[in-house]
């Protein structure tokens, strides 16, 4: 299969304004690529456009609500409009949400979360995929988490991440049995320096203020999340990814070896382990 990632080429990346998503759109205007860069935080994204353009970069900012599949349409024809075409979809946008145990959790905020995480990877699959199956090289990257892997203790956002690796794994299957030329990863990262824990600054007004009883839970998730990777160091490794064909993009050290210890716990029949985060 030829390489999706290559000097002309289109990539589409949402929740491009920080964090993993611009760290992404970073990496691929470095390899000659022209970016779409998607985000419902719009004075952030026109920011982050800016920069990349004011470094030689060809960039076109698209504030997107991926929750919204008319919106992710417009996103697709918005790119197609300016570039003809899309070799690389970046479903990457992301959110926490309420930290409370999962009966507490509001109707309202699971909407939030499954509308992000969940629907709008397969938001971005329906607008996006058969775009990709026109070219001759495409490749598809849905951003999950260690937490889609093993639980985390965070609710929505853990069965948001469980649905992405699914999705994915779906996703690679139907597009082999067409035999396509579209490949397929999923990227698992552990903590990396983002502001996913701050994402509450996009909630929307009408759920309401997030519950003070979970601010030393949250200000835990922030430190870690601040001495994480750099996001940098994980759009390396998802370049590398797509160049090799990788489907499973475990970004951490010891990763592995903590799905092998889960695997196996599994396959005991033994009750989940708590998180360790």
């Amino acid at each position: 299969m030829a390489n999706a990632i290559a000097a002309g080429h289109v990539a589409v990346v949402t929740g491009a304004a920080s964090g993993i998503g611009f760290a992404l759109s970073e990496r691929f205007c470095q390899e000659g690529m022209r970016v779409v860069m998607a985000d419902v935080e719009e004075p952030a994204l026109a920011e982050a456009a800016d920069l990349l353009a004011s470094r030689g970069a060809e960039v076109l900012p698209v504030p997107t609500d991926v929750a919204r599949p008319e919106q992710m349409d417009r996103l697709r024809d918005r790119a197609l409009e300016a570039f003809g075409g899309v070799h690389v979809l970046c479903n990457n946008a992301g959110v926490v949400g309420e930290l409370l145990p999962v009966w507490e959790v509001s109707q309202s905020d699971w909407d939030w979360v499954l509308g992000v995480n969940l629907w709008g990877v397969i938001n971005g699959i329906r607008s996006f995929v058969p775009t990709l199956l026109r070219q001759d090289a495409a490749h598809v990257v849905n951003t999950a988490s260690m937490a889609g892997l093993i639980p985390s203790g965070l609710g929505p956002y853990d069965v948001t991440k469980h649905g992405v690796v699914a999705l994915s794994e779906d996703l690679y299957f139907g597009l082999r049995q067409r035999g396509a030329q579209v490949g397929v990863s999923v990227l698992c990262p552990g903590f990396v320096r983002t502001r996913i824990v701050d994402a509450d600054r996009n909630r929307p007004g009408g759920l309401g203020e997030v519950d003070p009883s979970t601010a030393a839970v949250r200000e835990m998730l922030r430190q870690l999340q601040d001495a994480g990777m750099e996001p940098a160091e994980v759009a390396a490794q998802v370049v590398a990814a797509v160049h090799s064909g990788r489907f499973y993009v475990l970004t951490h050290p010891g990763s592995g070896e903590r799905f092998s210890s889960w695997t196996e716990r599994v396959l005991e029949g033994s009750p989940p382990e708590p998180p360790r985060i």
